[in-house]
């Protein structure tokens, strides 16, 4: 598997980082992506939400680096897991619980 951050120690948004990381991003970047949604909702024109867009992208690859840098090693466990498996949490229940044990949600 590749490695969960680039050659300059920033996080590569792949699914399965992304599925390993959806609680803390939901957690973490609720409002952007409340604002975003509402944006999204009231103008249908992809133009008019381009800035909370970035904001909630800005957000969740935050959160994404900030869990890399304090819990890298069970983080690159779970990611493994889950792209070994084609992103099937039911087969990776042991990585996540060592995930959210060294990371946990806030």
């Amino acid at each position: 598997m590749a490695s969960v951050v680039d050659a300059a120690g920033e996080p590569i948004p792949t699914s399965s980082v992304l599925m390993s990381a959806a609680k803390h991003i939901e957690i973490k970047c609720l409002s952007e992506n409340v604002e975003f949604l509402k944006c999204k909702k009231k103008d249908a024109n992809p133009e008019k939400c381009l800035d909370k867009g970035r904001q909630a992208s800005r957000c969740a690859l935050g959160v994404l680096k900030d869990l890399y840098h304090r819990c890298k090693d069970p983080m690159e466990g779970y990611v493994g897991c889950m792209y070994y498996h084609t992103n099937e949490f039911d087969l990776c229940r042991k990585q996540q619980q060592a995930f959210e044990k060294a990371c946990p949600l806030e």
